[in-house]
């Protein structure tokens, strides 16, 4: 299952809003080259990495990633999104994301929950 939701995201050449899935069978965040290329500045995996799909055998490969924040209700979040050619949805927020801003998905009410402590930085 996954939920659509708009988003807006920056990156060091420019913002767009769109509609991004989150999907918490993803394993990473995922974003189309070409959409990326608009945003910011790409650059190379240290190795390729390859994901599965739904569809038996099939595989894609991304060897490029980059950085963006993204916002969600007025909350800035960042992360590294693969670059993946031929990618059904432009931005797909995946797991890791998911985990690392502690965000839930709430499937009853087609919500993506967000807990607001984790937006604040915290010094220590």
């Amino acid at each position: 299952m996954v939920i659509e939701k708009r988003i807006l995201l920056k990156g060091s050449k420019g913002e767009k809003e769109i509609t991004a899935v989150f999907d918490s069978g993803a394993s990473y965040s995922c974003i189309r080259p070409e959409l990326a290329g608009r945003l910011g500045i790409t650059e190379d995996l240290p190795e390729p990495m390859e994901f599965g799909t739904a569809k038996e055998g099939e595989k894609l490969v991304a060897d490029r990633a980059v950085r963006l924040n993204f916002y969600i209700d007025g909350h800035r979040f960042s992360d590294e999104f693969m670059l993946i050619p031929g990618l059904s949805d432009p931005v797909i927020i995946g797991a890791k994301t998911l985990q690392a801003w502690r965000m839930k998905l709430d499937f009853e009410n087609d919500e993506v929950i967000i807990d607001p402590r984790v937006t604040k930085l915290r010094l220590l």
